[in-house]
Parts: C-alpha cells; structure tokens; sequence
C-alpha cells in the first residue's frame, strides 16, 4: 500500500530533478541537508558517479526515504538514483525491462541511465539520455538511445498509466531554452535533428513540458558551462525536464529552478502538481 500522504489533499505532489555531477561532490556541498527542507515526495538524481557500494555512508540514504540507486559498469561515470518518502509497489532498474525486454539497450543500461518507481497509477522515472558533446563516438550513441527510446515513448499513452520522466536530456528544445541560441545550432544538445526529436516527443507522441504547462519568465535555465562566467552571467541552457503523460501535465501548479546555492554545474528543477495518486 503507498504512503498515504501521496495521495494529494491539502499538500501538492512534489517532485525534484536534479543532475548533480557527482552525488558525492554533491553531498559536500549541502546537497542532502538543502534536499531535507524541499519536502519532496520523489527527488530523481542523475550522473551519481559513484558505485553503490560507496554509498555506504548515511548521508546517501535520506532519513524516512525509500533509496534507489542504478550505478554504472565504469566506475565514475554516470548513474542515476532516487530518494522517495513513499514506498513504491514496484522499482524498474534497466531500460530493457522498462522497454518490454526490447533488445539494444545493454550499452545504456551498463551506464545506469533508468531508475523507475511505481506507485499506483503514477510512475516517475530518473533518466540521464546521453550527452554527445565529447565527439561523434558519443553523438552517435545519443543517436542510437534516441531511436531506441522513441517507440518507447509513444507506448506510454496506451497505457493506464501516468508518468513523470524527470531527468538531463541533454537537448534544448527552443530558442527560450538556451541564451546563445544562435550560436550553438551546429552543436550538440541544440542540433537542428535532436529539436526535431523533441518537437515529435510534444507533438505527434503526446508527452508534455511540465515546466512548460505555466507562464515562465525569460531565461530561465537549468544548466551552465564551467567556462567563463556562464553562471553568473546566467548564459545557460534549460537541459532538464520533467516529460508528462497530458493528464499529470495539466496538474503542475508551481514551477522553480532553484538556483541559490550551486550544487552541481546543473540546478534543480522543482515541480508541484496537484495530482491524485490511485492505489
């Protein structure tokens, strides 16, 4: 049985993604004690960088929080994670699995790119879609994780399910989505093709931009390059998502990219939604 305060009332359904470039360089910085005032029901982690069994310490296992950790093959290198106030009734560890034992995802599942929860009718899943910005050997890998991942999401809508796909997706979608739009269009995460591929994602497919369901002001970004003064100077772009089934999309009531206190080279995105969790 879930935790019964998910099922929403009084109190929105709150949700965090966070990509925090290394839970462990994370944690030094105050991440664990900035998350234990969000008052989360699911925060989603992405790139942890770290091993499962050097997480051993308590810091990595929030008090009163179901933890989840997808680590990669690679030591240092990727991984994913969830941190839940709920139970869930069911936790899905690989892309294959989450894709019906579809074949082809042994490569991204070797990164720990998926962790999934269930509870009731809502799943949320932590999801880390492979940057291609190194080169064209990993450009061809995002590539190939875009195709696989495409059919799988155009599954999402027959099924009688809601999901959250929070996570770096490595893609900007339109030019309020990143300060120097014109000058990055030959460049990974704003290529002309991965737009195209999102544009299918919140068109044809069906999946919606939480973020995106309210008004927002300008430049609002989630991601900044260590070069230069790119944070200060706020020249970002806005990389993470949280991806809706329609129904839960319609239901964000409050957005915020918290932004006070550097935790990564990425900030958190933090989303309410006044959604009722079916048993």
């Amino acid at each position: 049985m879930i935790h019964a305060s998910i099922i929403v009332g009084e109190q929105a359904l709150r949700i965090i993604s966070v990509n925090t470039n290394g839970i462990r360089a994370a944690s030094r910085k105050g991440f664990f004690q900035w998350l234990a005032r969000q008052r989360a029901d699911v925060c989603c982690v992405q790139e942890t960088k770290a091993q499962v069994h050097q997480l051993e310490d308590p810091v990595f296992h929030p008090p009163k929080h179901h933890v989840y950790y997808v680590d990669a093959v690679k030591k240092g290198y990727s991984g994913t994670a969830i941190y839940s106030r709920h139970k869930p009734r069911k936790v899905i560890r690989t892309l294959k699995e989450a894709c019906g034992g579809q074949d082809g995802w042994q490569e991204f599942d070797d990164e720990g790119r998926f962790v999934e929860v269930q509870f009731g009718n809502l799943s949320v899943i932590s999801l880390y879609l492979p940057s291609g910005s190194s080169g064209d050997i990993r450009q061809d890998a995002k590539w190939r994780f875009l195709n696989l991942f495409l059919p799988y999401l155009k599954t999402l809508k027959r099924k009688k399910r809601e999901y959250v796909i929070c996570g770096d997706w490595n893609i900007a979608h339109k030019n309020e989505d990143i300060r120097n739009w014109k000058g990055n269009k030959k460049n990974s995460g704003f290529l002309p093709e991965e737009r195209a591929w999102l544009d299918e994602v919140f068109g044809p497919v069906g999946l919606v931009d939480g973020f995106r369901q309210l008004k927002q002001k300008e430049h609002e970004y989630t991601w900044w390059s260590n070069r230069g003064q790119a944070r200060a100077n706020n020249v970002g772009w806005r990389i993470d998502y949280h991806v809706c089934t329609p129904l839960v999309g319609s239901k964000v009531t409050k957005t915020r990219i918290y932004r006070d206190k550097p935790f990564s080279d990425h900030a958190p995105l933090i989303l309410d939604y006044d959604f009722n969790v079916e048993p």
